[in-house]
């Protein structure tokens, strides 16, 4: 469905009708999770409303932050991230870490086993250094990789944040997605995003002068209009709501 409704973005983009003029519309905030990932692959500038945007929500940056270290020992900004994802680690002890994994100038992660974890860190210690261990081998084939960092961070996402289900759906979207990347490498540059430390979890307010794609809940939208429309996801109990059918106080959403 993204990479159709993509396509017909850009050809009506062709045929005068600028990004700004169109929009795709969503009951749920995560309903477009597969639609961002296009977008940001393409460099399709967007703006979200009614929810954030999914390549800038923190746990999605959490599950990146593990594979970009992973990938790239040097990368201090993604372990600085991921080290503070467990209990008891706050940002002296991330940095104590990072200069450990450093060593003389040359970062092994192999030395995060020698790190002394803080107490209440140390159920969740050897797990991260063995997922670590694993990610960083050479030979590791890509596939499977970003499903072993979820089912890593999900008991994390029950401690760290309030709505942890529907943060475990996003990262199931991103393990559903990532085969269709040929390396660790191509899914971490595609998806482009800043740095770690760089972005909060709102989406954000793009450029008046710039030209862009709308996206938007349903509910948010009340009162707009474009030239082009796309409606996501409008399937049977899905959209609209199946308890907000034949219910006179919900007929709205009907």
């Amino acid at each position: 469905q993204a990479d159709h409704v993509v396509a017909e973005v850009l050809r009506r983009r062709e045929e005068g009708v600028a990004l700004k003029r169109q929009a795709v519309l969503f009951r749920s905030g995560h309903h477009s999770d597969v639609l961002e990932v296009e977008l940001a692959r393409r460099n399709i500038p967007f703006v979200k409303h009614g929810g954030l945007k999914f390549l800038e929500a923190a746990h999605v940056k959490d599950l990146l932050a593990v594979l970009r270290w992973a990938d790239n020992p040097r990368n201090g900004v993604a372990g600085f991230r991921a080290l503070q994802l467990m209990s008891g680690v706050g940002p002296a002890t991330a940095q104590r870490c990072l200069a450990l994994v450093a060593g003389a100038g040359a970062p092994r992660l192999e030395r995060l086993s020698e790190f002394p974890a803080p107490a209440a860190a140390r159920e969740q210690w050897p797990g991260f250094v063995e997922l670590l261990a694993a990610l960083a081998d050479p030979s590791a084939p890509w596939d499977g990789q970003v499903e072993r960092v979820r089912h890593w961070l999900l008991p994390l996402l029950e401690q760290r944040y309030d709505d942890a289900g529907v943060r475990a759906a996003d990262l199931d979207t991103l393990a559903a997605i990532a085969p269709q990347f040929g390396s660790r490498e191509r899914f971490l540059t595609e998806l482009t995003l800043d740095p770690p430390q760089a972005a909060g979890d709102l989406a954000g307010e793009p450029l008046r002068d710039e030209d862009y794609l709308v996206l938007s809940t349903v509910h948010s939208a009340k009162g707009q209009e474009w030239d082009a429309v796309y409606v996501l996801n409008v399937a049977d109990g899905n959209f609209p709501n199946e308890y907000a059918t034949g219910d006179p106080k919900t007929i709205e959403e009907e």
